[in-house]
């Protein structure tokens, strides 16, 4: 079991882990020795997290969200597998924590009046240097 907060926890059953071989240093030990971990989090159908919660968590995951709905994450950092394993159980902890913080809402508001006119002269300014740039007549 998982423990993510004081009232959310992960049941073994909602992740599966299978142990693939890592690339990376290692030697000849790493093509004989399977010490990378996939982790498989059922997120979608998992009775433990809200609605809220499963969407953020969705956003938040990005390419590693199936469309099964399930959450894929992997590591491969370390040559010990129960090290590699306590590594991606943190991340998917940190990362279902980061989804429980609900964004704030945005209160829209009006720009004053000096930030206006300190805009406007930026543009004034910018508008002289442009033009300044054309072509210089031998002439005059």
């Amino acid at each position: 079991m998982l423990e993510i907060s004081k009232d959310i926890r992960i049941e073994d059953w909602e992740l599966t882990e299978s142990f693939i071989r890592a690339s990376g240093p290692g030697g000849q030990n790493v093509n004989k020795v399977s010490s990378a971990v996939e982790l498989r989090f059922e997120a979608a159908r998992s009775p433990n997290l809200p609605p809220a919660v499963k969407t953020r968590l969705k956003r938040l995951a990005g390419r590693r969200w199936t469309t099964e709905g399930a959450l894929v994450l992997q590591c491969d950092e370390t040559r010990s597998q129960a090290r590699n394993r306590d590594i991606v159980r943190d991340r998917l902890a940190e990362l279902i924590r980061k989804a429980l913080v609900a964004p704030k809402k945005r209160i829209a508001t009006r720009p004053t009046l000096g930030s206006k006119k300190r805009r406007l002269k930026a543009k004034k300014v910018r508008g002289e240097v442009k033009s300044l740039r054309g072509r210089v007549d031998p002439d005059s």
